[in-house]
């Protein structure tokens, strides 16, 4: 009866998720949808690859419509025979955000029931977890491959912690493989090796257990094999995914430099150091996690509007020069936001509650909990202060492998909201159900964390205005003493309201508390306050940064990049923000959708009217010569930053010839002018004259001067390649494009002379193949970044094909992963089957 009791109340729980999802999204209830500024822009850049699906009814791993073409493992391409990702779709039922919603709060349950076994505390881990105000930062700026993988965090751990701790082998391999499959499929690698640092505490905890002999050393060997397997498992069954991202990888800017500056070394792996560390958390901003807006909540907060009408009003009113007002701009880049960061979208806020408890949590929760979770969460925070901690940052950057493949570690602070939230239900839970705690400790701990806290905030409430400054040094440099002390008294006020508000959450819950332990308040009303405050907490906190506002109707979410505007459409966009900057494009992307109707051929387009690498509209149309992704070819970055982000407009324009730029578009979005580009290079040519050159930084540099229509730019580890082909030219030769699809060009070619033919198409290693007449030749690299061949005289057909290896060698490796797990999950549920029915047959006799 009790157990299906339980089961009856989980079901319950898992319905209430739903609802509660429901509820904070309703506008997806009438039909809107998300508007996510990064999905945006993931439509715009994987538009070929959508119409290549739909066409073709096969997957295009290479697309030409961003940054001269790219791969597309990082652009949504799909892996046949990924049958992981099948039951991450299944479970993905809901409308966004709805369903990442309800797969946080869910994963967090199935974690709490593990630990304390208690389906009450479970969900209000749950709802702690689940309400974490950054996952709605993210969701709302479109990180849904990030929301994805965290959301499987709490339901992978709940397996580990099955093996190791509830000693349930079968049921926590399987729990396990499973969602480490389904976190690898979310492809957010940089969150689950954040959350692989966390687990690292972890199994050094349970080492140290065996050690001191609190656990034996069969179990914790057993234990670690049989994690050891489905962790295997987890990442076979993704295989296709893996081995195409290590490859591609290698090649981005995420792999080794190439060229050396000032800034790095060429062959040294991974960004440098500024890039990396540039979304670093200050020492002091990490207490947002308790307080919101302790340094101004997001940049762009809904009292800034406010406030920047009165900073305009106040430099109209006192401004003395341009000089000054020239400072002003200079000094000021959000009216509420003043942490370490660049800029930021929100803080990291736990809750009141959550942070009040979690604190308890490290004195209340088993010692089997406590240290590896304390151990964690600090080396967390102290990672996520960046460029505020270098000789930690320098530590891991410099020894840690793989660390210096990912950039903004502020982000790792997603392991403290996972952490936190855990070890305060663990400790809730001692506190009330736990005979061996003695009431005076608790009582002693519980006065002291109370006093504690109420004590920082009212210090911070009576004194925080004087001892906090509320300004950066950016702005203490160019801003002047009435703007100061503006800014000062405002912010302080954001800081006071949160405070007060805190201040009243703990007193709730330090009162529910004490009161229990006066057997004043049974256990089950207590939980009920701790978790509606706390709902009400982070729920009215999120809503500033996720809300009705971020639903848009269907017809922008499904096709942002609209060409027509009309009074209908201008009065669905009302004042949404991000709609207005939709409808603002119109006729630029009008004027592009011009352009790629009239003509149809393989062409780029260089899109000046909108930042060239910041968006994708042009991608949407046409294939682009910028674009908008975080992880670029190494090369194509390179040629950006040499002449590109220099404004270098002697050598741009030959770099666009070089790039088949047939199109440029001038002036800005609303009266965009098309210009055609009658020098590009086009689709191909033909050299015979080599410049050879010793390192890679004389070969970028070298494109810039040349005429690359009449010399190719060759490095000299190269030259092997040309012994024994003479080349001569001749003018009459004939090179020309005759098929074209993203991941297959064929050229026809007529030269009564051998020559050289370079490709207007980016250089990538791994995955193209080059056939002349069929037959498959070896190519080489021209020009820093584009593919050549050498052609025999005479008549040929050239084709290029993209097959890289890894796609076929990944699907047979992920369908045996899968195939293992089943059958060793379907063993292992028939042997526990088989087990239970002889233990019964027992009890009967």
């Amino acid at each position: 009866m009790t157990k299906n009791k339980n089961l009856i109340y989980i079901a319950a729980c898992l319905v209430l998720f739903i609802i509660l999802g429901l509820l904070y999204a309703n506008p997806v209830l009438s039909g809107k949808q998300l508007f996510q500024h990064d999905i945006v822009q993931y439509k715009g850049g994987a538009k070929e690859l959508l119409d290549h699906r739909a066409q073709h009814g096969e997957e295009t791993y290479w697309s030409d419509s961003m940054f001269g073409g790219m791969p597309t493992y990082q652009m949504g391409s799909q892996f046949r025979g990924d049958l992981i990702k099948q039951v991450d779709n299944a479970l993905n039922f809901l409308p966004k955000p709805v369903n990442y919603l309800f797969l946080l709060f869910s994963g967090f349950f199935l974690l709490g029931l593990v630990t304390v076994r208690n389906w009450k505390y479970a969900l209000l881990g749950a709802l702690f977890f689940g309400m974490s105000t950054y996952f709605y930062i993210i969701i709302a700026a479109g990180h849904n491959g990030k929301v994805h993988t965290i959301a499987y965090f709490a339901p992978l751990l709940a397996g580990i912690l099955l093996v190791y701790i509830r000693r349930n082998y079968i049921v926590g391999f399987i729990v396990t493989a499973l969602f480490m499959g389904l976190q690898v499929a979310a492809n957010h690698p940089q969150m689950t090796y954040y959350l692989f640092i966390a687990l690292g505490f972890l199994f050094l905890s349970e080492l140290i257990r065996a050690v001191q002999g609190k656990t034996d050393w069969k179990h914790f060997g057993i234990s670690t094999g049989v994690l050891a397997l489905a962790f295997a498992l987890g990442v076979g069954m993704n295989s296709q995914r893996i081995m195409a991202n290590a490859e591609y990888v290698t090649e981005t800017v995420r792999g080794k430099q190439i060229l050396t500056n000032e800034t790095h070394t060429a062959n040294t792996s991974g960004m440098d150091k500024e890039s990396m560390l540039m979304w670093s958390y200050g020492k002091l901003e990490t207490f947002n996690l308790f307080l919101p807006r302790l340094m101004g909540g997001g940049s762009n907060e809904k009292e800034g509007e406010k406030m920047m009408g009165d900073i305009q009003q106040l430099v109209q009113d006192n401004a003395r020069s341009q000089a000054e007002v020239d400072d002003i701009v200079k000094g000021l880049s959000s009216a509420t936001y003043w942490g370490e960061q660049p800029g930021t979208s929100g803080p990291a806020y736990q809750g009141a509650i959550v942070i009040f408890l979690a604190v308890l949590g490290f004195f209340f929760a088993w010692k089997k909990y406590r240290y590896w979770i304390l151990g964690a969460s600090i080396l967390t925070i102290m990672l996520a202060w960046g460029s505020n901690f270098m000789p930690l940052s320098d530590l891991f950057i410099d020894f840690v492998p793989f660390y210096n493949k990912f950039r903004a570690p502020s982000s790792i602070l997603v392991v403290v909201e996972l952490l936190l939230p855990l070890i305060a239900i663990i400790g809730l839970y001692r506190f009330f159900t736990d005979e061996n705690l003695d009431p005076e400790y608790k009582k002693k701990i519980l006065t002291w964390v109370t006093a504690v806290f109420a004590g920082i905030l009212v210090v911070l409430i009576v004194f925080g205005k004087s001892a906090l400054g509320f300004y950066t040094a950016n702005e203490k440099t160019y801003l002047p003493p009435y703007l100061l002390d503006y800014l000062t008294e405002e912010r302080f006020k954001m800081l006071r309201a949160d405070a007060l508000k805190a201040l009243l959450y703990v007193g709730i819950c330090a009162g529910v508390l004490f009161f229990s332990l006066k057997n004043k308040l049974s256990q089950n009303v207590a939980l009920i306050i701790i978790g509606v405050v706390s709902l009400f907490d982070l729920w009215t906190v999120n809503k500033r940064y996720l809300n009705e506002e971020n639903f848009v109707d269907a017809v922008f979410a499904e096709n942002p990049f609209q060409t027509e505007t009309s009074d209908l459409m201008v009065e669905k966009v009302g004042d949404n923000r991000e709609l207005q900057s939709l409808l603002m494009n119109a006729n630029v992307n009008k004027t592009l959708e011009t352009i790629a109707e009239r003509d149809k051929g393989h062409y780029r387009i260089y899109n000046q009217a909108i930042n060239p690498f910041g968006e994708t509209n042009t991608s949407y149309f046409k294939a682009s010569v910028g674009g908008y992704h975080a992880v670029k070819l190494r090369r194509y970055d390179d040629l950006i930053g040499e002449y590109f982000s220099k404004m270098d407009t002697v050598r741009i324009p030959r770099i666009l010839n070089m790039l088949n730029t047939k199109y440029m578009i001038f002036g800005d979005a609303q009266n965009p002018e098309a210009v055609p580009n009658p020098q590009a290079n086009g689709n191909a040519w033909f050299v015979s004259d080599l410049k050879f050159v010793a390192t890679p930084n004389q070969e970028i540099k070298e494109i810039g001067e040349v005429d690359t229509k009449r010399t190719a730019v060759i490095a000299d580890a190269d030259r092997k390649y040309f012994e024994g082909k003479p080349m001569t030219a001749d003018s009459t030769a004939i090179l020309k494009l005759s098929g074209y699809r993203a991941d297959a060009l064929e050229f026809r070619t007529e030269s009564k002379t051998p020559q050289l033919a370079v490709f207007s198409e980016i250089y990538y290693p791994k995955g193209w193949k080059m056939f002349i007449d069929e037959k498959e030749v070896p190519y080489i690299k021209a020009n820093y970044l584009l593919r050549a061949v050498y052609v025999p005289a005479g008549v040929h057909t050239v084709r290029m094909v993209f097959e890289p290896a890894v796609i076929q060698t990944g699907k047979m490796v992920s369908m045996i992963s899968f195939g293992l797990f089943l059958l060793m999950s379907i063993g292992g549920i028939f042997w526990l089957y088989k087990k239970r029915t002889a233990r019964n047959l027992q009890i009967q006799n």
